[in-house]
């Protein structure tokens, strides 16, 4: 379980430097796998993600963006499909962490976006 939210983490931090035109730097450190990095950068980087998204247009969101895998080979595609693209990892990654919480006994929190946008509207 760690293993996959670990891996939603350092997918998060990769995407938001390539969307923005920047060097992505760091991939995966040993120390992602400790859950106090989570529990503290996650929600520092969650941050930023909202920062960067408060300034999108719709002008820029169906902008090309050109980036490099891991593997150094080049891709452009547009800004708003590639933000749909992180939005999908997570959410498929987050629902298998929830399959594998009820797996162990436990009751997980509520993943729909509807329960989401309630707790947004709540303040």
């Amino acid at each position: 379980m760690l293993g996959t939210l670990v891996h939603v983490f350092v997918a998060d931090r990769l995407w938001l430097p390539r969307l923005k035109g920047e060097p992505a730097t760091t991939f995966l450190t040993d120390a992602d796998y400790r859950l106090t990095v989570l529990q503290n950068d996650w929600p520092a980087l969650y941050g930023r993600w909202t920062a960067w998204a408060d300034g999108l247009t719709d002008e820029a969101a169906q902008a090309d963006v050109s980036y490099a895998d891991m593997r150094g080979n080049p891709f452009r595609q547009q800004l708003g499909v590639l933000v749909l693209h992180v939005v999908n990892h997570g959410t498929h990654h987050r629902g298998q962490v929830s399959g594998f919480l009820r797996a162990m006994g436990h009751v997980p929190p509520k993943l729909d976006l509807v329960f989401y946008y309630r707790e947004v509207e709540r303040g």
